[in-house]
């Protein structure tokens, strides 16, 4: 995956010229030199093509990891001044509206990969031709489609509430008009349904790294039940995972984000980004093979001499002292994920750092998991780093599998609190810091692991949310609103979409 070139051509303009024709019967348009929808899907390998341009759209997501920790209280939007990165100021300060270009390109990303995977859904018995084509491992190459629709679905319907819901086809020119939103628990079923075919489809193992396998679905899974309040269909699917010896805890902490780490031992889905493909479109910042999200996160103006790792960046996403607080003493991950320049400046006098300090809500910290590095990068170096997304990761399925146990109709502490533990003792080293609690001082324990394991990796808001405890712990936030973000404005005038109460 990552060292595909991945292409999608577009094919709703064929459908458009030949309506234009009476008799198009007797039309060929291959006469006029136009390819057409007949023309794909006529073999193995276009299939295999194809289901590689849906997981394109994951690249195009890089911004909602950022925007999941500013919208929180683990980081805010930094920047050179007020009007630098707006739409993550406006989050970040709870001013935003429907009008919102990063929430828009979220939006967009995550149908554009839906309309992809509902292509190859649309022609999964036959190709555009009325023809059908089999080939060995057809049927897993379908799991990797519809992990993918469930993974785009679930990214919308937890940043927007009710969404439209379309699962048969590719959806049309007309059809984009009269869209409607479809309730979360339709958007959650059909969620469900896809990831139950994908687990059902999908190996264990892909010879190919980053490509899906059957525990990054079950994963997934166990995720959208928790986030449905669905503990005792989550315990049993995350168990399996855990019992079934395929993952480990790597001892070192921050060594997973390193390029070295990627698709290590501890990974259970990454979105995969290259730098072999210098991307020089400034128009579509997100649109490339690289993770445009790690330039964000760099020290600006930072320099030193030849021996020092980091790169400079532009100091947006700037985790707080807040964040900084909750570590205890003696925990790994404290340094792993926050990078404290003027310190790191002082400890190594040799490489002579200087820097540009953050003029706009500076908090001295930058995101260290995921910071921009020497070597990383190539071409139009802002746009191509190559640092995957670790997304879901195994002691995110431990920590899941302990808030199940706990909040299960019949809970198992033990169980929960032997989960938590084992991501604790990574974390020090030892067992000093077991967790020792149950009940509801356990299930705090528990979200209160999550901020620590998985800061700046894309999920505290949605946690402060679904657990009830974004009042109090977010400045700004409005109870009955802002659990969930707008519409965006362009999609309420397109498809008459409703908004999202508030906006």
């Amino acid at each position: 995956m990552k060292k595909t070139t991945i292409q999608f051509a577009s094919i709703v303009l064929i459908l458009l010229s030949l309506s234009a024709c009476k008799k198009w019967v007797d039309y060929n348009p291959r006469e006029d030199f136009r390819v057409t929808e007949l023309d794909y899907l006529r073999s193995e390998s276009d299939y295999r093509t194809m289901a590689v341009s849906v997981y394109t759209p994951l690249q195009w997501l890089n911004q909602q990891v950022p925007v999941a920790d500013i919208a929180s209280d683990n980081s805010v939007a930094g920047g050179e001044n007020a009007s630098d990165v707006l739409p993550l100021q406006q989050i970040d300060d709870f001013t935003h509206t429907a009008v919102n270009s990063t929430l828009a390109e979220l939006w967009q990303a995550a149908y554009e990969g839906i309309n992809r995977a509902n292509y190859m859904h649309q022609y999964k018995d036959q190709n555009p031709a009325g023809t059908a084509v089999s080939f060995a491992g057809k049927d897993a190459l379908y799991g990797e489609v519809y992990f993918l629709r469930a993974y785009y679905y679930f990214q919308l319907v937890r940043m927007f509430g009710d969404v439209p819901l379309f699962t048969d086809k590719r959806l049309g020119l007309t059809e984009s008009k009269s869209l409607k939103r479809a309730p979360k628990a339709d958007v959650y079923k059909a969620i469900e349904d896809d990831l139950a075919r994908a687990i059902a489809a999908l190996p264990a193992v892909q010879v190919e790294k980053g490509r899906i396998t059957k525990y990054a679905a079950q994963a997934l899974l166990g995720k959208v039940y928790i986030y449905q309040n669905k503990f005792d269909a989550a315990a049993p699917v995350l168990e399996s995972i855990i019992t079934s010896n395929a993952f480990t805890l790597v001892s070192n902490f921050g060594s997973m984000f390193l390029a070295s780490g990627e698709n290590g031992p501890e990974s259970v889905f990454e979105i995969q980004y290259s730098n072999n493909s210098p991307y020089y479109n400034w128009g579509a910042v997100n649109r490339g093979q690289g993770n445009y999200s790690i330039q964000q996160n760099g020290v600006r103006g930072l320099s030193g001499t030849a021996a020092m790792p980091y790169a400079p960046g532009w100091s947006t996403n700037l985790p707080t002292q807040n964040l900084a607080a909750a570590y205890q003493a003696g925990d790994q991950r404290k340094d792993a994920t926050l990078f404290d320049v003027e310190a790191y400046k002082n400890a190594n006098p040799q490489l002579n750092v200087t820097y540009q300090v953050a003029p706009f809500k500076n908090t001295g910290l930058y995101n260290h998991k995921y910071l921009p590095r020497k070597g990383e990068t190539s071409g139009q170096v802002e746009l191509n780093y190559l640092n995957n997304f670790r997304t879901i990761r195994y002691a995110e399925v431990l920590l899941l599998a302990a808030e199940a146990f706990n909040r299960s109709s019949t809970p198992n502490d033990t169980k929960a609190r032997g989960y938590l533990n084992q991501v604790r003792q990574r974390a020090f080293g030892n067992t000093s810091q077991n967790s020792t609690a149950s009940g509801t001082a356990l299930r705090q324990a528990i979200w209160d692991e999550r901020r620590l394991e998985l800061a700046m990796e894309g999920d505290r808001f949605f946690d402060l949310v679904r657990t009830g405890q974004a009042v109090g712990r977010i400045p700004g936030f409005t109870a009955g609103k802002h659990e969930v973000f707008p519409i965006p404005q362009q999609e309420i005038l397109i498809s008459g979409l409703t908004q999202n109460a508030g906006y």
